[in-house]
């Protein structure tokens, strides 16, 4: 069985490999290589003590397995390509069904970089330990596949439930809140890790289960047998967590909308086309995991990545909170339509209905981000620097702007298909997680341009010592996110329009 879904893994892998996807898989892969390559760098590299090579050696693996963990839950990279749903008929064991979906796991460019990263225990290793390597490597890679998987897996089976997405989201905020917690640690740490100075980092790092291959080929032969022996064990016990979750999934029934108390927004939202869209798009901002995942838990991370600089001390980009926010608010819809799937053929089959769905989709966009983003953009600044109002009050409402403008332009010019409703909210299909990186570079690059008539109006003012120059940028930023908002929002509706069939098309492929 393993083999066999290592073949169609492979076979599904070769003929996704052509035009735009062939370009995409080689930039991923080069980037990925370079990682390795320096992780190898690291294995090679001469370092005074041998003890703090190992140390320094077992911190890079363990940023391995960090990525492993959390890269799915935030980019939405999770590769479902083979899911379980497709072989709940067939007689297999939950230990089959799992061990032929870890095969076909190390088929894919995530795996072959981290082989390569891995083979730094080669490297590292001298003389007879190099055969300690060559059975803890494979290993190491096997357990941070595995590991990756369990918890993509919980995550999917905590997120099947309505209370349980509420949690999921909390958890993917605490991952970024995680981020100013490994900054500290780094710039506390990090030093006397490197002149072994740390004993008590230096023991976490090497007895962590991503430090047990590093151990095994530096110490002695009884510790590294039982560094190997602990790998086997981990492996083999991550293996029959992961076929019990995947029976979970394959065997219980996910929350569905009919469930969800109807929320009602009549007398608020107007008896009109663009307003049945704008209600459509809130309900199923509250309702669909998918989105609630890809959206509100990035609302949460923009938060902390705010408002933690400030707490830390460090008040420089504090006040710029709230354009964080919305940054990281646009950058998690810029696939709206392939979020809809196949259901956008409603939208295709209806006459003149184009217009209404882009404005609907912009202004419950605006609805969601714009409340939290503006509080932000006035509070922040109040705390840390008022000097900073005019740059925030008048970047904020053209990127809110021009946020609503690219959610929905680039939907419908760039839009990729992803898996069903019964696929984990964390996946995104076999090979979209470097398309959507580029799309989220790309929508950075507008953002910023976005903003540079605002920089230039604010920065003359504060040059020439003139504040009222400095708040021209404010209605200067008002105009340009009207104009955004309105002139991408008419694109992305003629495109729509012109162009319907071919999206449906796109968005609607089997992944």
């Amino acid at each position: 069985m393993v083999g066999v879904l290592i073949r169609m893994r492979w076979r599904v892998l070769r003929h996704s490999l052509h035009g735009k996807q062939a370009v995409l898989t080689v930039l991923g892969f080069v980037a990925g290589l370079v990682a390795a390559t320096v992780t190898l760098l690291v294995a090679a590299a001469p370092f005074d003590d041998a003890r703090v090579a190992a140390d320094v050696l077992a911190a890079v693996y363990l940023v391995w397995t960090v990525g492993w963990l959390f890269a799915p839950v935030l980019s939405g990279g999770g590769d479902e390509t083979l899911r379980p749903e497709h072989f709940a008929l067939l007689p297999l064991t939950p230990r089959q069904l799992a061990a032929g979906l870890l095969g076909a796991a190390f088929v894919g460019v995530p795996a072959m970089v981290t082989a390569v990263a891995f083979c730094g225990l080669l490297v590292h290793a001298s003389g007879a330990r190099v055969l300690v390597a060559v059975v803890a490597a494979p290993l190491q890679l096997v357990f941070v596949i595995l590991l990756s998987r369990v918890m993509m897996a919980a995550l999917g089976a905590v997120l099947r439930s309505r209370r349980g997405r509420d949690l999921g989201i909390l958890l993917t905020a605490a991952v970024g809140m995680s981020g100013f917690g490994v900054q500290a640690l780094v710039r506390s740490l990090g030093p006397g890790l490197v002149e072994g100075e740390s004993p008590v980092l230096s023991a976490v790092l090497r007895w962590s289960p991503s430090g047990w291959g590093t151990v095994a080929v530096t110490s002695s032969w009884p510790v590294a047998l039982a560094c190997v022996a602990g790998l086997l064990v981990v492996n083999a016990a991550l293996l029959a967590v992961w076929g019990v979750l995947l029976v979970r999934r394959t065997t219980r029934v996910a929350a569905t909308a009919s469930a969800v108390r109807q929320r009602r927004f009549g007398g608020v939202l107007p008896a009109t086309p663009v307003g049945a869209v704008v209600g459509k798009e809130l309900r199923t901002w509250a309702r669909d995991a998918r989105r609630r995942v890809a959206m509100l838990s990035t609302v949460l991370v923009g938060v902390v990545i705010s408002v933690g600089p400030l707490l830390s001390g460090d008040g420089g980009p504090a006040p710029f909170g709230g354009l964080a926010l919305v940054a990281f608010g646009c950058l998690m819809a810029g696939n709206l339509y392939g979020m809809d799937g196949s259901a956008l053929w409603h939208t295709v089959v209806a006459p003149g209905v184009s217009r209404a769905d882009v404005r609907g989709r912009q202004i419950a966009w605006l609805l969601v981000i714009g409340p939290v983003a503006l509080a932000l953009a006035v509070v922040l600044p109040a705390v840390s620097d008022p000097g900073t109002y005019p740059w925030v009050l008048g970047l904020a409402p053209a990127l809110l702007g021009g946020g609503a403008g690219l959610v929905v332009l680039l939907s419908v010019y760039a839009g990729y298909p992803m898996p069903d409703q019964r696929a984990s909210p964390f996946a995104s299909g076999g090979s979209s997680g470097l398309l959507r990186t580029l799309l989220q570079l790309g929508i950075g690059l507008l953002l910023a341009v976005v903003s540079l008539p605002v920089v230039a109006v604010v920065l003359v003012g504060e040059v020439a010592g003139m504040p009222v120059v400095s708040w021209l940028g404010v209605p200067v930023g008002i105009g340009l996110g009207v104009l955004t908002f309105w002139w991408w929002g008419a694109l992305a509706a003629r495109r729509l329009a012109d162009r319907g069939p071919e999206l449906l098309g796109q968005v609607s492929k089997r992944v």
